[in-house]
């Protein structure tokens, strides 16, 4: 069996990588007489050609001699060969508008999509992800944009910090005043943010403390579902019942919206949930929060201010409270600042990778030599030129011609 890493081809250019050198060695000792690793050449990858080179790894151009190919971000249309085994994030279970092209010609090219997001194990908990490196990379760029916004100290963006040990040293510059943070999810994502959190030593308070309280130092919260959702016809809440039924729910969010002056979202949302706020509620005097740090990156998501994804090169953009749209960052004091980067982890590529690669070689790799593998099978969202039974809903999403932008 031929795996190949392949040159992430999305712009703009992302750096991680599946594998790491090292595990692509280690991985090829132990499983030498049935796998075999190839490695598509690229320049911008945060491992370079020579590291793979010198782990012994054969370095090629063309890549089509793999029979399973393994990527981070969704790959370009024109880039997908057919007949394959892809591994990849392909943003599409959600119905995501943008990669409709890319789901179809998936189809049409008879190729077998297995995408990360759902290789989940028995207990339906991920076993692979970036989510701990978004979430700290995402808390750094909250207070980057805090910083920026009120003048109050200066960071290094996260991408110039050598490593994770740098980017700590780079936030003893944080000064404070007594802000109050509210955070969403307690997930991988939420943990990476609260090891940030951590390294400022800021103070976790519980939900009515936050809301009643005054405090002369920085505090933050963090809520879970129940904290901002509620049933529309008794106010309850009942967990099992929301995350089957959704739209019996409606979020009371707007008290933390009032309370807090930072957000920074990492908790997984379900399009069927309400959203955290709505638009128009932004320019009630009352709304407080000025920056808004969206780790999850859903566009038009349960963040209504998320009007897109930002980049690394160009990570915010303000939003208007009056007229609700977009303006430059920064331009005006009163505007919400947006920071919604869709692939944080790149800002700390060969760490980040280096932990994806470990829980890859633990629970993939091992599955692709079983007859039938249930991790796998779960997570193969097409196959032979049609979706698997799972993902039949998607049926009508891949069949659209036209899906107009909500936010346009």
């Amino acid at each position: 069996m031929k795996i190949g890493i392949i040159r992430e081809g999305k712009i703009p250019p992302d750096k991680r990588t599946p594998f790491i050198p090292a595990q692509l060695r280690e991985l090829s000792e132990k499983y030498g007489d049935q796998l075999t690793f190839l490695v598509q050449s690229s320049p911008i990858r945060s491992y370079t050609d020579q590291e793979y080179l010198d782990a012994g790894i054969e370095v090629v151009t063309d890549i089509s001699r793999a029979d399973i190919l393994f990527g981070v971000k969704e790959v370009p249309v024109d880039q997908l060969i057919p007949d394959k085994t892809y591994f990849f994030f392909s943003h599409t279970i959600k119905k995501q508008a943008k990669n409709r092209a890319l789901l179809k010609n998936i189809l049409q090219k008879n190729i077998r999509l297995l995408d990360y997001e759902v290789l989940k194990n028995q207990s339906g908990e991920r076993v692979v992800a970036f989510g701990r490196w978004a979430g700290i990379v995402g808390a750094y760029n909250a207070f980057w944009t805090y910083g920026k916004k009120t003048g109050l100290y200066d960071l290094r963006r996260a991408a110039e910090c050598h490593d994770l040990q740098d980017l700590k040293s780079e936030l003893s510059k944080v000064s404070l005043p007594p802000v109050k943070i509210v955070v969403t999810g307690s997930g991988r994502v939420g943990k990476g943010v609260a090891e940030v959190l951590g390294i400022l030593k800021i103070k976790q308070v519980d939900t009515q403390e936050f809301l009643h309280f005054y405090f002369e130092e920085p505090v933050y919260v963090v809520l879970s579902s129940s904290d901002y959702n509620r049933r529309k016809s008794d106010g309850g809440y009942d967990r099992e019942e929301f995350y089957s039924f959704p739209e019996r729910y409606e979020s009371h969010f707007s008290k933390f919206a009032e309370a807090g002056e930072i957000l920074i979202a990492s908790a997984y949302w379900n399009p069927g949930a309400p959203r955290l706020f709505e638009l128009k509620e932004i320019s009630s005097p009352d709304f407080s929060l000025s920056v808004i740090a969206d780790v999850t990156c859903d566009v038009d998501g349960s963040i209504p201010t998320t009007f897109r994804a930002s980049t690394i090169q160009d990570p915010v953009y303000d939003v208007d409270r009056d007229s609700g749209e977009e303006l430059p960052a920064f331009g005006k004091q009163t505007s919400i600042s947006v920071m919604a980067i869709d692939n944080l982890p790149c800002e700390l590529p060969r760490e980040s990778s280096a932990e994806f690669g470990r829980q890859l070689s633990e629970w993939v790799i091992p599955a692709l030599l079983e007859e039938y593998s249930p991790i796998l099978e779960r997570a193969t969202i097409a196959r032979d030129g049609d979706l698997t039974l799972e993902y039949m809903y998607l049926t009508d999403f891949v069949n659209q011609t036209d899906i107009p932008n909500s936010h346009e």
